[in-house]
């Protein structure tokens, strides 16, 4: 199935995340002298729960559905009043409801809705919301157009997916929805007297990171301004962009170049913004400007293309923050300001949870995670590093080469079955590798699997790559380096050495090499094949590589560029099961998996030489590899993760903060699911289990 994504006109990925932005982070303070306020629109706002249902990743009295639900039906009963309204504020009043995107995220919470006659508890918990419109996330597509189809029929009839920049009509299941209004470009919000639209967008590189087939995204800038002319036109003077474009850096530059929006809600970054001395989140800091290096104080203002201020807001992630963007209108419509109660709502145990969302959700949600909890698959005698910045993003990490190793394994083992040769490396993306934490030292169970390898992707052979392609793709691994990004490869069966210094390699969203990249200096098999050397390919047969069909399909840009792949009959998450289970004998040992990596990549000219023994184990360690180089604060020339450029998500899922939280077996609170249940051997078996199978399913991003 093809994989079309538009990404013209009048705003480029790369400009966007790359060029600084001048306006500094701005403050929750008056965008000019407020006049008397006509009217007071408060817009509550969430984004990325990504079915974190029950608490905030290692914070169990932060977060959750259910506390989450009962504070929005709070907030909202007390907006709507006028409670602690300040002087500048309208009598005149009224409340919009929000939610900007990834209402799901494959992981053992949302696999408990993946069993037989269960419904979507994503669903089910955002119908107790009372979302007035939600937007469009990348993970909603992580199983395919037609699951999502599925989930949007369980959201309420009142609540819209809005979506200006998205073609849905290339999918049967969505374009019904499309038809009865359930998808739309924008909707309007009856508020009291007042009539306020909701604009939708979505990221346009869509197909990089996520599995849509057949839905189309175009650039944002052309038809989210057609569609606010189209409302502005008809008589709507109160404008809300809900985008989901996974950098708030993105939001900030498409606002910049519209006009006719008053406030823009921003998802897929999980930046963390706050006022000083504001409460946070255990473990959670601040977001940090990429352009400018400042905090991000609630809201970011910029200007528009017409020199109007525009407040930028988003609220984390993982339903660890309402936000309250409180913003006062004059009698034309125009925005005068934006009140100085504004800010982020801590999700905490003060609040108590929602009685109805805890007995259809939590429960039922739990008593799934404590089943994959208390399944033992291995032992490992050293800790696992799953984080993402400085980790699995930027460098080799033991738990980066144990997921490689799986993947090669599983190749090797099913290789005759599936009738394609053994392959002799093996790929995986640092993006899909989504526990972000550190596994301690101790049992590995079931649920930690699930964790690290999140998503339903499948282990692919890519037969006989030719080698001035295979260098193409270990370029590309390092292209972003030293900034985090989701491309960055983890490897198996072969070691290589490269110098960040150099030329990046540039790709195009085919997978076409525009830049050759220079940094790969040296690289070798591990049966002592040499396939680099000074930089240079080394003639001789193409190589078989072991990957996930997302990057095998051309996911996070991978240039594998249409080639011919075979799916040979497990997930990932099974492949990394089996992979302990019975290669490894349920031990991982600080021999093969030294924490610090074993040196299949390093930092400079040569490649550390690889074990004797060959056939893709384990290398042996280095005596002394330079470690990858951390990021830099400036942004990256791809996709950001929301986790990884954020200092506030320690539940990194997305996040990636100074520190991340280590997690143990009970990992209950992590905000990844898969939607498959435990197979044994990890085999095509758990689609049985499947409500629906999903073709082209896969990610290893955002």
């Amino acid at each position: 199935m093809s994989r079309l994504v538009r990404a013209s006109g009048a705003l480029l990925l790369t400009g966007a995340l790359v060029v600084p932005f001048a306006p500094a982070a701005g403050a929750s303070a008056p965008m000019d002298t407020p006049g008397d306020a006509a009217f007071t629109l408060t817009v509550l706002h969430g984004n990325d729960p990504e079915s974190a249902l029950l608490h905030a990743s290692g914070e169990p009295d932060f977060g959750g559905a259910a506390r989450y639900t009962t504070l929005l039906h709070q907030l909202r009963d007390s907006e709507n009043a006028g409670t602690g309204a300040g002087a500048d504020e309208a009598e005149d009043r009224g409340v919009v409801t929000v939610n900007s995107g990834d209402l799901y995220l494959p992981g053992p919470e949302f696999a408990a809705s993946q069993e037989e006659g269960a419904p979507f508890y994503d669903a089910v918990a955002a119908s107790h919301a009372g979302y007035d419109a939600v937007a469009m996330g990348n993970h909603e597509f992580d199983f395919g157009p037609d699951l999502y189809a599925e989930f949007i029929g369980e959201l309420p009839e009142d609540t819209t997916v809005v979506a200006a920049n998205v073609d849905v009509s290339g999918e049967p299941e969505l374009a019904a929805h499309e038809a009865s209004g359930r998808i739309a470009p924008s909707t309007v919000v009856q508020v009291q007297d007042e009539r306020v639209g909701v604009v939708g967008a979505l990221y346009p590189q869509l197909a990089s990171i996520s599995s849509p087939r057949d839905v189309v995204v175009n650039e944002v800038v052309g038809p989210v301004q057609a569609e606010v002319d189209r409302l502005t036109e008809d008589g709507v003077d109160k404008i809300i962009l809900i985008s989901h474009l996974q950098n708030i850096t993105y939001e900030e530059r498409v606002a910049q170049e519209l006009s006719g929006v008053d406030a823009v809600v921003s998802g897929g970054g999980h930046e963390v913004m706050a006022d000083e001395d504001e409460a946070l989140v255990p473990g959670d800091e601040v977001t940090v400007h990429p352009g400018t290096g400042d905090p991000l104080s609630y809201p970011l203002l910029t200007e528009d293309a017409q020199g109007t201020e525009v407040p930028i807001v988003t609220a984390g992630a993982n339903y660890k923050y309402v936000g309250r963007l409180v913003i006062n209108f004059d009698a034309e419509g125009g925005l005068v300001s934006v009140s100085d109660r504004s800010g982020p709502v801590v999700v905490d145990d003060s609040v108590e949870p929602h009685p109805e969302v805890d007995a259809q959700v939590t429960k039922p949600v739990t008593d799934h995670v404590a089943e994959l909890s208390e399944t033992e698959v291995a032992q490992s005698e050293v800790a696992l590093d799953g984080t993402r910045d400085p980790g699995v993003r930027t460098q080799e990490t033991n738990l980066g080469n144990l997921m490689a190793d799986s993947l090669l394994d599983t190749g090797v083992r099913n290789a005759e079955e599936y009738g394609v040769p053994e392959p002799q490396i093996g790929i995986q993306n640092g993006g899909g590798i989504r526990n972000s934490s550190v596994i301690p030292a101790g049992p590995v169970t079931a649920l930690d699997t699930y964790s690290i390898a999140a998503f339903a992707n499948q282990v692919a052979v890519v037969p006989e790559i030719p080698r001035t392609q295979v260098k193409e793709l270990l370029e590309h691994g390092v292209s972003a380096a030293p900034a985090a990004d989701g491309r960055f490869m983890q490897v198996a069966g072969v070691n290589f050495a490269y110098d960040p210094g150099n030329t990046a390699q540039e790709v195009d969203g085919d997978g076409e090499v525009l830049t050759p990249g220079e940094r790969v200096r040296s690289a070798v098999l591990h049966d002592g094949t040499v396939i680099v050397e000074d930089g240079e390919v080394v003639d001789g047969p193409g190589i078989t590589i072991a990957t996930i069909d997302f990057s095998a399909s051309g996911g996070d840009m991978y240039p594998f560029r249409g080639a011919d792949f075979t799916v040979v009959g497990s997930t990932y998450q099974g492949a990394l099961e089996r992979h302990l289970t019975e290669t490894l004998d349920g031990t991982v040992t600080a021999a093969d998996y030294p924490e610090g990596g074993s040196g299949r990549i390093v930092v400079g000219e040569q490649a550390t030489e690889p074990p004797g023994d060959g056939g893709g184990s384990p290398t042996d360690p280095p005596e002394s590899p330079e470690p990858t180089d951390g990021p830099t604060d400036s942004p990256t020339d791809g996709p950001t993760d929301p986790d990884e450029h954020k200092p506030g998500r320690p539940d990194d899922e997305d996040g990636d903060k100074g520190s991340l939280p280590v997690t143990g077996s009970a990992l209950t609170g992590l905000v990844l699911v898969a939607a498959i249940a435990v197979a044994a051997g990890g085999s095509a078996i758990y689609l049985s289990r499947r409500r629906r199978s999903a073709t082209d399913t896969g990610e290893g991003d955002a």
